[in-house]
């Protein structure tokens, strides 16, 4: 299973978050992980929507977690974020066009499976993600400026 670079983005600036206080300009957080800044300003807007995220606008404004890192799920945040219904074809009734389906055990075995890899992303936490957040900061401003 691959998640999408939307959901991947999502995860960073989540993390990137819970490691700094205050708030972050979107521009800073893509600088820090050298990503497309019009791409994670979408990935933010549905971060701000789902409501794990507030945004200020304006001088001295930027993003900030919404709910504490602790409480923030990761099965939860890549359930709102990726399209799991897409996995495979035969998962969305409506556009299935597999003559198999009928009778083959290959969605089942998924599902089993992508139900697996869900329920073990429940069990952890934003906060677990970035652990020690004086390392995980270390590691942006170790960055040379150039990388930045």
């Amino acid at each position: 299973m691959k998640l999408s670079l939307y959901t991947d983005y999502g995860l960073r600036t989540l993390m990137f978050l819970a490691a700094h206080e205050g708030r972050h300009s979107i521009a800073e957080i893509a600088a820090a992980y050298d990503i497309s800044r019009n791409h994670l300003t979408k990935v933010a807007q549905q971060l701000v929507n789902e409501g794990y995220l507030e945004s200020v606008r304006g001088r001295g404004g930027g993003l900030q977690l919404a709910i504490p890192a602790s409480e923030l799920n990761l099965g939860s945040v890549v359930r709102n974020m990726e399209d799991l219904g897409g996995f495979v074809e035969c998962f969305n009734r409506k556009t299935n066009r597999c003559v198999v389906t009928p009778v083959c055990g290959l969605r089942h075995a998924l599902r089993g499976a992508a139900d697996a890899f869900m329920q073990h992303l429940d069990a952890y936490t934003i906060a677990d993600l970035v652990g020690d957040t004086r390392l995980f900061r270390q590691v942006f401003s170790k960055r040379k400026p150039k990388d930045i």
